[in-house]
């Protein structure tokens, strides 16, 4: 996956940045498909293997640098791993995840897809039934590093941040600048699952939220 450090999402944001290089043993992205920079939505034109050689100063600027040199400097990576360029442009339109969690009220037919995709993700996990648990994690802690949450959960950092990641997905946790907090949608669906005695989202009560 590619990261796309404050530097660079605040160039494309302001239309600056339109190029990025990555050391990347194979490509992390594919041209035509889109792509969350944390702040927005990208899309990435091509994609290309290149030798430092190939890169001229207008790609230079195009990227954001001065000079070949800091281009070169603030790459990540061996030098022996092929280099990528990525041609890319700001999509001018809504992150669907940011209009899905702004939404609080969850119909009928929402509600219970909702139930059932949690209770599979429940029920497909090593850490069996966690949504809920994560979801009261965030509720009773917004704003509160990653690493603490985990550690209540007796869960590994990153471990925990990419079940999360898989709950914004679905429109239920929004990221702040440290930790996470409900969306509206999120909480209507905790709500929910509190009013039933259900907050593992299992469809059976829960005792670790």
């Amino acid at each position: 996956m590619m990261r796309f450090e404050a530097r660079l999402r605040e160039g494309i944001e302001h239309g600056q940045i339109v190029l990025a290089f990555r050391r990347w043993k194979r490509s992390q992205v594919v041209a035509g498909h889109r792509y969350r920079t944390g702040t927005g939505l990208v899309e990435v034109d091509a994609v290309d293997v290149v030798t430092p050689a190939d890169i001229d100063q207008t790609q230079v600027r195009e990227a954001g640098y001065g000079t070949i040199d800091e281009l070169l400097a603030d790459l990540r990576g061996e030098h022996d791993v092929p280099l990528h360029r990525v041609r890319l442009h700001r999509v001018d339109e809504p992150d669907p995840r940011a209009e899905l969690a702004a939404k609080p009220a969850l119909g009928g037919d929402d509600l219970a897809s909702l139930t059932a995709r949690l209770a599979k993700m429940d029920r497909t996990d090593a850490h069996g039934p966690w949504t809920g648990a994560v979801l009261t994690q965030i509720a009773e802690h917004p704003g509160t590093v990653s690493t603490e949450l985990a550690d209540a959960l007796g869960w590994e950092r990153q471990d925990f941040k990419l079940h999360v990641r898989r709950l914004k997905e679905l429109g239920l946790t929004i990221s702040l600048t440290v930790g996470y907090e409900l969306s509206p949608r999120g909480a209507a669906f905790l709500g929910h699952l509190r009013s039933t005695g259900r907050q593992d989202g299992s469809g059976s009560p829960s005792s670790s939220a």
